[in-house]
């Protein structure tokens, strides 16, 4: 199986090209297109003979249609997906995350009915009507980010209910591990703690969200991919559970074994109406139809992640002076 993944240079994308190697595809990557041919995460990933890297921009119909040629199946990653940045920048947000998951699925139908797994969020779900979470659980567009991400789901079961494209939804909950941007609260909170900071800047800390550790969402999209029975479906990849953003506070601290203290940062904080308070989602949809089960309670994955981001070597890729929406 050839596959390509767009947004591989990012967080999960980085994680799910390492996997997929290991599982024998090959992989071409789509990195976003810059004048510096810097790859981003796909720079800590060793040379390979099955990984081809590529650099474009699923904005262009036909950069993609050229990629995506000799391919079997596309992991659709690519997005913007920064929920401060969306307040400040939406346009660019329906741009790419809806023109592009657009021009995926064109190209995907024009060139054969190629499978795609297209990426989704947990944020389209907005704070919880009820939980746990399940597929049927109505839509919330509570930021422009949100609502970028519902369209784009929109426009891809479109070309399932239109076309018989066979394509798939994968709908991860919080992903958390190694690599992970420091806008989000645990690479934020662990990478304060490891660079010396005694006091730490943080947002709201009573939201509660469903933390799945990034090789047992990767391994989730990997499940989807390879079951047919998913084809035209929703389904969430979570770990079935909750925590609150305080409780992972104190979890970083005690692994850390560090007492630094908290202090609220309103620029950290969400427009009332547009904080989501309550994220758990229910994976049994997933488990039933491929076996799907998680391999990493918050325990182990938060272990793991700090002595990730305590290592000098990664610690020094991140500004962790600096608030990165």
């Amino acid at each position: 199986m050839k596959a390509l993944i767009t947004g591989a240079d990012g967080f999960i994308g980085s994680h799910l090209t390492e996997l997929l190697l290991e599982k024998g595809y090959n992989v071409k990557a789509l990195s976003y297109y810059n004048s510096f041919n810097f790859w981003g995460w796909l720079e800590d990933i060793p040379a390979h003979k099955n990984l081809e890297i590529v650099t474009g921009d699923v904005r262009d119909i036909n950069l993609v249609k050229s990629i995506m040629k000799d391919i079997d199946i596309v992991f659709h990653l690519a997005a913007l997906i920064a929920i401060p940045y969306s307040y400040l920048a939406p346009d660019s947000y329906l741009d790419t995350n809806i023109r592009g998951t657009l021009n995926i699925c064109q190209a995907a139908k024009e060139l054969g009915n190629i499978r795609v797994i297209h990426t989704s969020t947990s944020e389209v779900y907005g704070t919880a009507l009820y939980v746990p979470i399940d597929e049927k659980h109505p839509k919330q567009a509570q930021s422009p980010y949100s609502a970028s991400k519902i369209g784009a789901d929109a426009i891809a079961m479109s070309f399932y209910n239109s076309f018989q494209l066979p394509l798939t939804i994968a709908r991860p909950f919080n992903a958390y591990g190694p690599r992970q941007s420091a806008r989000a609260i645990i690479p934020t909170i662990i990478s304060q703690i490891a660079s010396g900071v005694k006091e730490i800047s943080i947002g709201d800390l009573s939201p509660t969200r469903d933390f799945t550790y990034v090789k047992d969402t990767c391994n989730g999209f990997l499940a989807l991919a390879e079951c047919d029975a998913t084809i035209g479906k929703e389904l969430n990849i979570s770990s079935n559970y909750e925590i609150s953003m305080m409780d992972i506070l104190n979890l970083i601290k005690s692994k850390m074994d560090n007492e630094v203290r908290f202090i609220i940062d309103k620029k950290r904080i969400r427009p009332e109406k547009s904080e989501v308070f309550r994220l758990w989602g229910d994976n049994s949809l997933i488990k039933k139809l491929t076996g799907f089960q998680n391999q990493y309670n918050i325990e182990k994955g938060i272990e793991v992640t700090c002595k990730w981001f305590s290592k000098e070597e990664n610690l020094k890729k991140y500004k962790t002076t600096i608030y990165n929406i």
